[in-house]
This record gives C-alpha cells, sequence and structure tokens, in this order.
C-alpha cells in the first residue's frame, strides 16, 4: 500500500488512464487491507506494548467482570438508581454523582400528573439472573483448542455472556425485566492488543465463525443483538481490555489509543499529561472510543472539539480480507475516497476497530456554566440560530422545551436551607410575575463555555447579547450546572418508570434551520395522536431539546414516554409508535438519525 501511494502522490490531479488504475488500486488495497501475508503474520507476533514497555491492559473503570460494578437489567452502575423511599419521596442512591443521596421533593408528584402513574401499581421484574434460562454455549472443540494456543483470555459464562449479549434499547431491557433472549453469544474473548485481535478474526474465518464486537454497551441501534437464527458459534469479542493510551503526541496534539478505552478513562488518562479530547457524549462514563467511531458519534462539546469524524485522524481496523488503515497520519488526503467515512457509522459491520489516532488539547485553562430563559421555544430557537449564523457557539448550547424544563424541575433536589429556598422564589417571581414569562411557555438554554479566562467572558458577553435580544434572560450557573450534572444521570430514570408501568426512550435526528419548529410540532402531535389510536390511555410525554447547532440545521433530541397499563404487548405498541415518529422526521425533511446509529 506505501508503495503505490508514493507512486500515486507524483501523478498530481492528471486524468490519465495510467494514474486513475493507480488511484483505483491504492483504493482497492485500503479496502483489502495489505496483500503481503507474510507481514501481517509478522505483525501477529509482535508483543502487545505501549509507549513506555507496558504490556497488558490499563486499569480501567470498569473491570472484566462486568457484572461485579454494573447492572445486568438495567442502566448503569449497580449501587446507582432512582428510588421512592419508605415515605414516598423520590431520592438517587449512591456517592458516584452529585445527586447522589438527595431527596427529589416534587418528583412523585409530576410522575404521577404526567403519567397518571401511582406508587400502588407496581411491575415486578426479575430480582436476579437465572442461569438456568441462558441458552447453552456452542462451541466447536477444534475452535477452542486453537484459541487456547493463543494465550487470549475468554469465558463460556453465562452472565459474562448475557452481558454481552445486548446494548439498551427499550426491547432489550424490557426481555432482561421480563424473561430471555433466545440467542446470546456462545463464548466472550478478551483481546489485550491489537495482535490479538489479528488472530481471533483469522480464527473466526478458519472455523467459519461469527463475531460481534464489543466496546462500553451502550448501543441503541440493536448492533449487539444475536440473530435467533444463526447456528455457527457467535463471539462477542470484548475490546475493554485494550484501554491503553499508546503514546502522545504533544508536537502535533494527537494520541494514538487503543479502542476499547472508555470515555472516563481516556480523559483522565490524558488530563495527567495536560490533555483532552473534549469529546464527551452522554454514555461517555461507559461507552468506548471505537464505539464513538463504529457508530459516527457526537459529543455535547462539538461546538469547540468537533463530533468524532473531526477527531479522528487515523483508524486501525481487523478485517476477515486483512487490516484496514491508511499508509500515514495527516491531517487530509485527497487520493480517492476517505477510508475512515466507510469505517464511522459501520457498527461492527466491516470490522474490529483496534487502534485510533486522535487529537487532542491541552486542558482547558477555565469552565463556565450559564443558562438563558426565553419566553418560549421559539424565541429560543432563533437565538440558537443567530449564535450558529455569527459562529460564536459556546463549548455546548442546549434549548430544551417546556414540558423538559417541567422534568427538569421536578428533579431539582431539596433546598438545603430557607435562605436557598427564598432566592429561588425570589427568581421565579422575578421570571414570572415582574417579566411576564408563562411557567407553561417559557423554556430554558444550558450554557458551558471553556477556554482562556479573558475569552470566555467576552464570549460569554456576545452569547448574552444575541440571547437579550430573542428576550432571553440571564438565569445563573447553578441552572446551567445543574442542567449537565443531569446528562449523566437521566439514563438511570428509564429503570425506575419500568417498575411503574412507565416505558421511554429517546431518539434524535438533524434538520435543517427552516424546519426546525416544524418538526418538533409535527412530531410531537403526530406521536399523541398515535398513542390514542393504540389504545394508551393516559396523555404521553413527549419533550424534545436541541442539543447541537451547526451552521446549516440542529440536532433535535425527542423523549417520548407513556403509562403502559391495560396494553398487552407493550414493547409492541411503543416500536409503532416510534416507527410513526420517525416517519413524521422524515416527512420534515429530518435524518433518521444524528449520531445513535441506525
Amino acid at each position: 500500500m506505501a508503495a503505490a501511494a508514493e507512486e500515486a502522490a507524483g501523478s498530481g490531479g492528471g486524468g490519465s488512464p495510467s494514474s486513475a488504475r493507480r488511484r483505483l488500486r491504492i483504493i482497492s488495497g485500503h479496502l483489502r487491507g495489505s496483500p503481503r501475508a507474510p507481514e501481517r503474520e509478522a505483525l501477529s507476533s509482535n508483543p502487545c506494548k505501549a509507549q513506555g514497555g507496558s504490556a497488558g491492559p490499563a486499569s480501567g473503570s470498569i473491570p472484566k467482570k462486568r457484572q461485579e460494578l454494573l447492572k445486568w437489567n438495567g442502566w448503569g452502575y449497580n449501587d446507582s438508581k432512582f428510588i421512592f423511599n419508605k415515605k414516598g419521596q423520590a431520592e438517587f442512591t449512591g456517592k458516584r454523582y452529585r445527586l447522589g443521596g438527595m431527596i427529589l421533593p416534587t418528583f412523585k408528584e409530576w410522575i404521577e400528573k404526567t403519567f397518571g402513574a401511582s406508587l400502588e401499581h407496581k411491575t415486578t421484574s426479575r430480582a436476579s439472573l437465572n442461569i438456568n434460562d441462558v441458552p447453552p454455549s456452542i462451541v466447536n472443540e477444534a475452535f477452542l483448542q486453537d484459541l487456547r494456543d493463543t494465550k487470549i483470555s475468554y469465558s463460556q459464562d453465562a452472565e459474562d455472556r448475557v452481558f454481552r449479549a445486548h446494548g439498551h434499547c427499550l426491547h432489550e431491557i424490557f426481555i432482561l425485566r421480563e424473561g430471555m433472549f433466545k440467542r446470546i453469544p456462545d463464548i466472550v474473548i478478551w483481546p489485550v492488543c491489537h495482535e490479538d485481535v489479528v488472530k481471533i478474526v483469522e480464527l473466526a474465518c478458519k472455523h467459519n465463525l461469527c463475531i460481534i464486537p464489543f466496546g462500553g454497551g451502550t448501543s441503541v441501534s440493536s448492533a449487539l443483538e444475536c440473530p435467533e437464527e444463526e447456528k455457527r458459534t457467535i463471539v462477542s469479542l470484548d475490546t475493554s481490555q485494550m484501554n491503553r493510551i499508546l503514546w502522545i503526541d504533544e508536537k502535533n496534539l494527537t494520541a494514538c489509543v487503543e479502542a476499547g478505552i472508555v470515555g472516563q478513562d481516556l480523559e483522565k488518562q490524558l488530563a495527567e499529561s495536560g490533555f483532552c479530547t473534549g469529546h464527551e457524549p452522554d454514555s461517555m462514563e461507559f461507552s468506548s472510543l471505537g464505539g464513538w467511531v463504529a457508530t459516527r458519534a457526537s459529543g455535547m462539546k462539538k461546538n469547540i472539539y468537533g463530533n468524532i469524524e473531526d477527531l479522528v485522524i487515523h483508524i486501525k481496523m481487523v478485517t476477515p480480507r486483512g487490516i484496514v488503515e491508511k499508509n500515514c497520519q495527516v491531517p487530509r488526503m485527497s487520493t480517492g475516497p476517505d477510508i475512515h467515512h466507510f469505517i464511522m457509522g459501520s457498527e461492527g459491520t466491516l470490522g474490529v476497530v483496534t487502534e485510533v489516532t486522535i487529537k487532542i488539547r491541552p486542558v482547558p485553562e477555565y469552565q463556565k456554566y450559564g443558562s438563558v430563559v426565553f419566553p418560549n421555544f421559539e424565541r429560543g430557537v432563533a437565538c440558537l440560530r443567530e449564535v450558529a449564523k455569527q459562529r460564536c457557539a459556546p463549548a455546548s448550547i442546549r434549548l430544551v422545551d417546556n414540558a423538559q424544563f417541567q422534568f427538569g424541575h421536578a428533579l431539582k433536589p431539596q433546598v438545603a436551607s430557607i435562605f436557598t429556598s427564598f432566592l429561588d422564589g425570589l427568581k421565579k417571581f422575578y421570571i414570572t410575575k415582574f417579566k411576564g414569562f408563562d411557567p407553561n411557555i417559557l423554556c430554558v438554554a444550558t450554557l458551558l463555555f471553556e477556554g482562556d479566562r479573558e475569552k470566555v467572558l467576552q464570549h460569554e458577553k456576545q452569547v448574552y447579547d444575541i440571547a437579550t435580544k430573542f428576550g432571553g434572560l440571564a438565569a445563573g450557573e447553578d441552572n446551567g450546572q445543574r442542567g449537565y450534572m443531569l446528562t449523566f444521570v437521566i439514563a438511570y430514570l428509564r429503570d425506575l418508570g419500568l417498575d411503574y408501568y412507565v416505558i421511554g426512550e429517546s431518539f434524535e435526528t438533524s434538520v435543517p434551520w427552516d424546519r426546525v419548529l416544524d418538526l418538533c410540532r409535527n412530531v410531537k402531535e403526530r406521536i399523541v395522536r398515535e398513542c390514542k389510536e393504540k389504545g394508551v390511555q393516559f396523555a404521553p410525554l413527549c419533550t424534545c431539546r436541541v442539543t447541537q447547532t451547526y451552521d446549516a440545521g440542529a440536532c433535535v433530541y425527542f423523549y417520548f414516554a407513556f403509562n403502559y397499563r391495560g396494553i398487552s404487548d407493550p414493547i409492541h405498541v411503543y416500536e409503532q409508535i416510534e416507527r410513526a415518529a420517525r416517519e413524521e422526521i422524515l416527512a420534515n425533511g429530518g435524518s433518521l438519525s444524528h449520531h445513535h446509529g441506525d
């Protein structure tokens, strides 16, 4: 591949048949991987070592045995969840999050009013995994013997296999609460480096096995589900032990990182050297770098740092046909289609991403939160459009509609002092009575600024000046910070809802600016109509926020939930309604997905 690329580099932009053939040969070489088999074999025998000589995995936040720390049939950590305590008050358990141990005094009233739910009507989910319900592992002995010879760690344990049989789609979690999957991986294998993955893929080809790459397990596109009809052995290739930073290049501000590292560990390790990626999807605690690449992910601070496609410099991927990678690590190439764009968004269907070289930046000197209240959603969207037009968006700017504002307010913890309560009341009086904002119509934007302190303060003033032109009022740092804090706990709410006959899910789209308002309104109205037609007895919650802004459009993120009491097959009903909502999105000029994948 390298020789062919060098030959093509001298051909310039000419259109001769010979140069065209050379370019096609380069491209096909990328897709096939290197044809030089001896090099591949030599690569397979290389030791797994990072910069500094370290071999084997780093100590990560998520253990190899995920069941030691994470829920088997719900989101997140075992010790973190929303509950209703003995007094009937909502609270969030554990000490991992700022909300941990706090009482949420208005949440019970909100959930009863919004969904018609009652603490007296509670569902019963399975308390623990019954290994007798787990489908047996079917692996041929010849493959197992070859695998043992590689000295690569593996497991056929029922718990290990179930933990890697699913992502976090609603129907997957519902199945785990009510029953069991009919087909799950037969074996889990833990490579510790790129060379291990090469060996595993070669063995899979030799023995005609299926491989499903597994990163952080946060998929919401059914990419980890095993087809019921698949008769071949299914391997879950768990990349979690490939979690090292191989090198950091401080001159070019790049880092080569193994694909199995999860977001929180990547940021921690980079911070030790004074750097960050700035890529923070809502799932960053658990999702992996390889998963971000495979799903073409987006982070909440993309306005400064970019989406994953903007951060990636180089990808190494192992396929059944060889190793796919570019022959250099440069910011841009023009010789044919970019192979990275074949890989990003492929969701594990083409191969296993093993190493990624990404852009890094110095950890920002200063960070400041903020928030703005608008009299209505229309004014808020107009403000975000103007901010995008002037290209002065902060690291993150997110506009929530009124329903989501009320939702967030219901999650507000009990205040610690009378003085704080008095101040909150004073702010509410000022906004609703003095300024005349209707609390049932107003909406809120949360802001996050990062960078040099002086520039952040200048930037902050520019954004607030724009907001003022659209009727916005500064609502303080606390509201902004709380909004971002909720980002990491909101996913835990679905498990609580399922305990009380409420099912919910999120979906997102990207849409041109001139279609944002119509799309938001029409999708919500369509969901309400579909719920009535499908026999949902209680009004649904349908809310949205504008989470990402671009020159030509925005990402809109929807939450949708309803009380399913009286419905015999709630998942089927939910999927019908969601399908209708997505049809409405397409009819209104939106995309099927902005960052969750297909």
